[in-house]
Order: structure tokens, then sequence, then C-alpha cells
């Protein structure tokens, strides 16, 4: 199998990578820093017997998802797993956070998604099977104080996703919105809580995995986890 992931060098991404490359999937992994990214696919790849390709992009420039388009053309013939991982959070209140948080998130959280899967269905649709995952959040149903823009983003990639799924269930492609809640990552990075207080990236990982040992038949449609203590 062949995998793309964005946002692949850190937390939830690259939880999910290393989950991927336990199970023998190729893979080509994206993030802004060329030298992580690259270091990243290379330790895979030693590590796992993989392919592995690291690809440095912004996921907000329209030019880079061009970017990485045309490189997984030239790669390979097909791609069976797209992670729409890459995404950003700032926390505000809508009337009182900057008004280039909108933008900035939805930028971010939905554009990303709605191009670059645009651009690698052609490889998936022929073999008509496959995967799409877009990482929304509990904030894509449940709206709290301070969520602001980001939970914006996150209800509308979650809406994305629930038309993708309606246009790509006859074509064999299983299409999946995973929500975590409270998860170890850099947007909690230097909180003050126990460390068992949030999830692990790993416990996001392992249910993307569970996802792909499914028969044909299945589709686990939302995959939703909360740290067991409540959302926070």
């Amino acid at each position: 199998m062949k995998a793309i992931i964005t946002g692949a060098s850190k937390g939830i991404g690259l939880a999910i990578a290393q989950e991927f490359a336990q199970r023998g999937i190729s893979m080509i992994l994206c993030s802004r820093n060329l030298s992580e990214i690259t270091q990243l696919a290379q330790e895979l790849s030693q590590k796992f017997g993989i392919e592995a390709h690291g690809v440095d992009i912004d996921v907000r420039q329209k030019s880079d998802i061009q970017r990485l388009i045309d490189f997984v053309q030239h790669t390979w013939d097909g791609v069976d797993i797209l992670v729409n991982n890459a995404g950003i959070f700032y926390p505000g209140n809508t009337t009182e956070e900057s008004e280039e948080n909108l933008p900035l998130m939805i930028e971010t959280n939905l554009y990303s998604a709605y191009y670059l899967t645009r651009g690698i269905l052609p490889l998936m649709t022929p073999q008509r099977k496959g995967y799409i995952f877009n990482m929304c959040s509990i904030a894509s149903f449940m709206a709290y104080p301070n969520g602001g823009s980001y939970s914006i983003s996150k209800f509308a990639l979650l809406g994305y996703t629930k038309v993708l799924r309606a246009e790509l269930k006859a074509e064999g492609i299983k299409v999946i919105a995973v929500m975590p809640g409270a998860t170890w990552s850099d947007s909690w990075k230097g909180v003050d809580l126990p460390h068992e207080r949030l999830m692990e990236a790993s416990d996001i990982a392992t249910m993307v995995g569970a996802a792909l040992d499914l028969s044909d038949a299945a589709v686990m449609e939302e995959i939703i986890l909360r740290p067991q203590l409540g959302d926070l």
C-alpha cells in the first residue's frame, strides 16, 4: 500500500506515519521543515525497510500542494491512503480574536484537504478502493468558548468529509472523519497538566490503523476519541 500524510513530522501525523511504517506501507510524508521530514523518511525507511519520501510543503499555498501532487504523480502510479492531517490551532473567541485567524485556519485546516484531495483522487479512483482520512476534531461537532475560528474550520472540514463520503462510496473509497479530543501534540506543548490527562498521539494512530483492517464491505465513517476523564 502507498500513503500520503500531511503534517507528518510531529504529533498525530508522526504517530500515524510510525503506525503505517510498522504495517509495511510506503509513504510520502509532508511537512514545512525539509530537514525534519527528510530525516523522518530516512529513519522509517531504514528501520522498517519501506519506501519513504519527505516533501516540504506549506499546505496554505496552492502552488506547494500542486508541487506535491506532481511529485506523487512522478513517483507512483496509484495511491491507497491519503491522510489530510496538517492543521493549525489558535485560541480565541470570534468576537475578540484577530481577524486573520479565520482565513488562516480555513486555508490550513479546510482548503488544504480540499485541494490535495482533488489532486490525488485521479490516482485513487481507477483502483476502486482506498482511504481518505480527514483529521477533524471534537471541535467539529461541539462548540466551546475560546474555540473561535478553529472550531469553524473544523466544522467545515467535517462537512466536507461527509460530502466526500457520499460522493465516493460507490467508487470503493472509504472516507473517514477522525475526531480526537485533547491529545499530546504541539497544540498542547508546555501546558501544565498531568500527562495522563490527555491522550497519546499513538492512540489516534492505532484507531486509524484499525480502520484499515475492516473488510471491503465496512467503513469506519467516524472515529471519535476522548480522554478518559473527559474534554478539557
